[in-house]
């Protein structure tokens, strides 16, 4: 029999990783609406649209992802963007 103890630390393990799930791959060709997207969450803190462009599209599918599931600036500092 499992110990109460294991049992929440294997819920808490699986919530965890569900949580931490990665976004969608986003394209290149949607840079104009993730810069948008990050010039929101990142108010007064963004960057220029157009240094925020060319980020955009040296990025990857993935990181582009990342910033448009971001939904605070921390978020998007993880990001590898």
């Amino acid at each position: 029999m499992v110990s109460i103890n294991k049992l929440s630390v294997l819920i808490i393990a699986i919530a965890t990783l569900t949580a931490c799930s990665k976004a969608d791959p986003v394209p290149v060709s949607e840079c104009k609406k993730v810069v948008s997207h990050a010039k929101k969450v990142l108010g007064e803190q963004a960057l220029s649209s157009s240094k925020m462009l060319k980020q955009c599209k040296a990025a990857s599918d993935e990181a582009r992802g990342c910033v448009l599931a971001a939904d605070k600036p921390m978020k998007i500092l993880k990001c590898d963007f």
